[in-house]
């Protein structure tokens, strides 16, 4: 019975060492990663690129999504005629700053109320800018057919044109990726 005892003790003061030895922080050991929130399920501000031809193309997906809070999910090929329809477009995550989102927010709204006209163009591809907030009654939605069109469109279309064309670049350039 004593032979057991002490195994039992023996045991036991090791357990318990071992359990203190494993509770020390380790020296030189890197920080824990913040933890981010997961993105809402819908995105403040969208941006879609629906090439020449695409038409019947069931793979369609945003080129840009921005939240609200700056974080954005950029999917460069998504767009891109030579990605086969059954492979996801690569995925990159990252931010816009507040500075350029808030002007993009005001510019948006500025450029639904103006004219982009309608080239006599078919089927030659489609740019659009969503934006979605919180309150859906204050979506909007912004078209441009054939972005490379000029024939039979006004100055001011052609103006219009540049400045949504200008915006959608603009948002592009403006992601920075995380590393």
């Amino acid at each position: 019975m004593r032979t057991k005892s002490a195994l039992l003790v023996l045991v036991v003061a090791l357990a318990g060492s071992w359990g203190i030895a494993s509770a020390q922080p380790a020296i030189d050991a890197p920080p824990p990663a913040p933890v981010q929130a997961p993105l809402p399920a819908t995105a403040l501000l969208t941006l879609t690129t629906i090439p020449s031809g695409w038409s019947e193309r069931v793979d369609l997906r945003p080129m840009l999504q921005i939240y609200a809070d700056g974080r954005a999910v950029h999917q460069p090929d998504a767009a891109t005629p030579t990605r086969a329809a059954d492979v996801s477009p690569q995925r990159l995550t990252g931010t816009i700053s507040t500075d350029v989102l808030t002007a993009a927010l005001a510019e948006t709204r500025a450029l639904a109320a103006l004219d982009l006209g309608m080239p006599s163009d078919d089927d030659q591809g489609l740019q659009i800018i969503d934006l979605m907030p919180a309150p859906p009654d204050q979506d909007v939605h912004v078209l441009m057919y054939a972005p490379e069109a000029t024939q039979g469109l006004t100055t001011d279309q052609q103006d219009n044109r540049k400045r949504f064309t200008d915006l959608y670049r603009k948002l592009l350039d403006a992601f920075s990726q995380d590393h």
